[in-house]
């Protein structure tokens, strides 16, 4: 058999101990970077455990349904009922609103030490609204807001405390939208509200 012929690698010492291919270490890892990196991605594995781990127990809806309606349940019936004293604040700039509105109760049997208010505001309300505190005055609100002639209707104990007997009371915001109210127009006269 043929001797290969002599080449550069034959030259090599034999002694040194070092056979086949060496990498050198990649340059710009070091440990603290490293460290932090781990750090980072940890963080980012917790956080999307616990997201997923409150989605699959519920605490977090991700396609939340439509709530309902915050207007009136459809199974609840207007019912005219004139033991509620019933107090009217005027949210326009319309002198007499107090008055129309209470001789509209009045015509349809309030008492006429139930049916009290104030005429006059310095911030406007957009629409006339029957606040009610309780679910079970929801039906006799929507009554006294036919009366009206269609006003909005809320469940708010916003009024609550300005309730001074223990007789039940609706509060009624007399707003923009009301018949007879008017609004201020830019150059200072006054037109009525559609």
């Amino acid at each position: 058999m043929s001797k290969p012929p002599h080449d550069r690698f034959d030259d090599v010492p034999r002694d040194s101990g070092r056979v086949g291919a060496h990498r050198a270490e990649q340059p710009g890892i070091n440990g603290p970077i490293a460290l932090l990196w781990s750090a980072a991605v940890a963080v980012v594995l917790i956080a999307v455990g616990i997201f997923v781990a409150l989605v699959l127990m519920g605490r977090i809806e991700l396609f939340p349904a439509a709530g309902p309606e915050p207007q009136q349940s459809p199974s609840v019936l207007a019912e005219i009922d004139t033991s509620y004293r019933v107090l009217i604040l005027n949210a326009t700039s319309t002198e007499g609103l107090v008055d129309s509105a209470r001789q509209k109760l009045l015509a349809e049997g309030w008492a006429g030490d139930a049916v009290f208010g104030s005429d006059g505001s310095t911030s406007e309300f957009d629409e006339t609204t029957v606040f009610y505190v309780e679910k079970g005055d929801e039906a006799a609100a929507l009554g006294l807001a036919e009366v009206l002639g269609g006003a909005q209707v809320e469940q708010s104990d916003h009024y609550a405390s300005l309730n001074d007997s223990t007789l039940p009371q609706m509060t009624v915001v007399i707003g923009l939208d009301y018949p007879g109210a008017s609004t201020a127009t830019p150059d200072g006269a006054e037109t009525p509200a559609g």
